[in-house]
Order: structure tokens, then C-alpha cells, then sequence
């Protein structure tokens, strides 16, 4: 017998706890249904299409994460700040990032982050466009590098004799720099790094 007393948020959440556990590929319409023990009729009255209930989704996993709050005493440290936040919320919803690549919503998920960053680049004296491009530099390097770090899988065991010609030419010119490009990368080293430098640079327009 088909369930018949549901409600919105039932679905939404029912909806979330399968795009959580599968990813949004795994979402549709009659296995959520069928999850709910409800017809799909009852699933296209709360909620609309498919569509509707990615977006749906979306907007409640923006407010799940909630506000983005700045710490630190100049402008480049709380955006650095707000860039670390902001990959911290993403890697603990890997489903969210799934879905903002299916739906094309990255602007939607880091409304709350580029609130933020827009305070602090008019605080270093950025307007109009030098402020915009600011904001998306941050945005697209967090979202760039957390993408990487998602699609990442175990390296491919290289040939012995090409790892061993790598070393020999990297350790002959700079052999620094061959032990360190020999260990494994360190990505929140790496990533607070790459955020320090590209504040300081995009902030020193502010001064000219």
C-alpha cells in the first residue's frame, strides 16, 4: 500500500540522505518513491522535477554549511581564512560538490564565502572590477584545488627506469628540490601557501 500522509521536508530529506550516499547520479524520481514506499506522483506534488529537487538540495546545503567567518588581522589573512573554511566545508560534503558540477551552481554554493571576500577586498581599498576579479581568483583557486584533490586516485607506479631518470635530472641541477618533489605532497600546506601568495598579490592592487 502506497504511503500517503508525506511531507516536503520528509522528501528533502530522504533526497539528501541518498545524494549523501551515492552521489546525484543515483537520484531519481522512482527510487526515491520507492524509498519513501509512496507513489511518484507524491514525489512530483512536494517537490516538482528532478530539477526543482537538485535545486531544492542545494539551497539546503548552502545554509547547512552556514556562515563563513573571517578570523585574523589583515584583510589577506581572513581571506586566506575564508578560502581554508571554505575547502573545510566542501571536503566534508563531497556529495555537494557532485552536485554543484551537475547543476552548474558553483556561485550559488559560494554566495556565503564571496560575501565575505568582497568585505575584505574593499577593506584593502579594492572596487569594481579590480574587487571582482579578486573574489573569483579566491573562488576558482579553492574550487579548482578541492576538485583535484577529489579526482585524486593513488599515482600509477611509474617505469623504475623513468622514476630513476627523473631523480638523476632533477637531483643533478637541484637536489633540494628532488627530495622534496620525492615526498608526498602536503595539501593543506600546499593550499594555505598558494592562498598566501595569490592574496598578497591580488590585494598589492589595492596600493596602486
Amino acid at each position: 500500500m502506497s504511503r500517503t500522509a508525506l511531507t516536503r521536508e520528509e522528501v528533502l530529506e530522504a533526497a539528501y540522505d541518498l545524494v549523501k550516499q551515492h552521489g546525484p547520479d543515483a537520484l531519481t524520481m522512482r527510487g526515491l518513491a520507492a524509498r519513501l514506499g509512496t507513489a511518484v506522483t507524491s514525489i512530483y506534488w512536494h517537490v516538482g522535477n528532478r530539477e526543482s529537487l537538485l535545486d531544492a538540495l542545494m539551497d539546503r546545503a548552502v545554509e547547512e554549511m552556514g556562515a563563513i567567518r573571517p578570523t585574523g588581522r589583515t584583510p589577506a589573512t581572513r581571506i586566506v581564512s575564508v578560502a581554508r573554511q571554505l575547502r573545510g566545508e566542501l571536503h566534508a560534503r563531497p556529495h555537494l560538490i557532485a552536485m554543484v558540477h551537475e547543476r552548474g551552481l558553483t556561485e550559488r554554493v559560494f554566495l556565503p564565502a564571496q560575501r565575505a571576500l568582497v568585505r575584505e577586498v574593499h577593506t584593502a581599498g579594492l572596487r569594481g572590477a579590480r574587487a571582482a576579479e579578486a573574489v573569483r581568483a579566491v573562488q576558482f583557486q579553492v574550487a579548482g584545488f578541492v576538485l583535484v584533490e577529489c579526482a585524486r586516485g593513488p599515482a600509477p607506479a611509474e617505469e623504475p627506469g623513468r622514476e630513476r631518470q627523473r631523480k638523476t635530472v632533477s637531483a643533478r641541477k637541484d637536489p633540494a628540490l628532488a627530495r622534496a618533489l620525492a615526498r608526498p605532497a602536503d595539501p593543506e600546506r600546499l593550499f594555505t601557501a598558494s592562498l598566501r601568495a595569490l592574496a598578497k598579490s591580488l590585494l598589492a592592487q589595492g596600493n596602486t
